[in-house]
């Protein structure tokens, strides 16, 4: 149930996104649209409540409930950063907008951006971690947590490997590729008439 209830929670996810910018955009309903919009952090309270449930209805503490939490920390983390990014690509598309701004390529502006979604995974591996910890003392010294402590682990190693990743960015700075320079009329080797 937890499990269908996430995949349930994804798809609402994508379906509250773009009925709210339909309606700020296309319908020209921009107060309706933001009222769309902010009911998203719902699908999450109403995952964290049935997966309470479910653990106090005397469910074993297994893997799902670890995704329950992973899933709520990613989006507590990165939810706000992908509304605002299809934010910007509808309003591009269907309102006449300025494209969106994109992310630097190269040098320490793109490793600054990748420091930034490091941070914001280390604000979702901890919101995860801090889910699982109530879940493990909600269990209790009776329950089996191990399932839950393993996620609590696997969020450690996310947290490590977009570090490692991120510092990558920062030790081997992407250079932007040199630009030809502009050739003019004076640069080229005179013709040769034929008589």
């Amino acid at each position: 149930m937890v499990v269908a209830l996430i995949i349930a929670c994804e798809v609402g996810f994508w379906v509250l996104l773009v009925a709210g910018l339909a309606l700020r955009y296309l319908a020209r309903m921009p107060r309706t649209g933001a009222a769309v919009l902010l009911t998203e952090p719902l699908l999450e309270l109403v995952l964290l409540v049935v997966t309470a449930i479910d653990l106090k209805n005397g469910a074993a503490a297994d893997w799902k409930h670890g995704l329950a939490a992973l899933y709520i920390g990613f989006t507590v983390a990165y939810g706000h950063y992908m509304i605002k990014w299809a934010d910007g690509h509808f309003l591009h598309r269907f309102a006449g907008g300025p494209p969106p701004v994109r992310p630097p390529k190269y040098g320490l502006p793109r490793a600054r951006h990748e420091l930034r979604l490091w941070l914001r995974t280390l604000l979702g591996m901890a919101v995860a971690a801090a889910l699982l910890q109530a879940a493990i003392w909600y269990v209790g010294e009776d329950g089996d947590a191990a399932s839950l402590r393993a996620t609590q682990g696997a969020a450690a190693r996310i947290l490590l490997v977009h570090g490692v990743i991120t510092a990558t960015y920062f030790i081997w700075r992407k250079k932007e590729p040199a630009r030809p320079a502009a050739t003019g009329q004076a640069d080229l080797p005179p013709r040769k008439t034929l008589r």
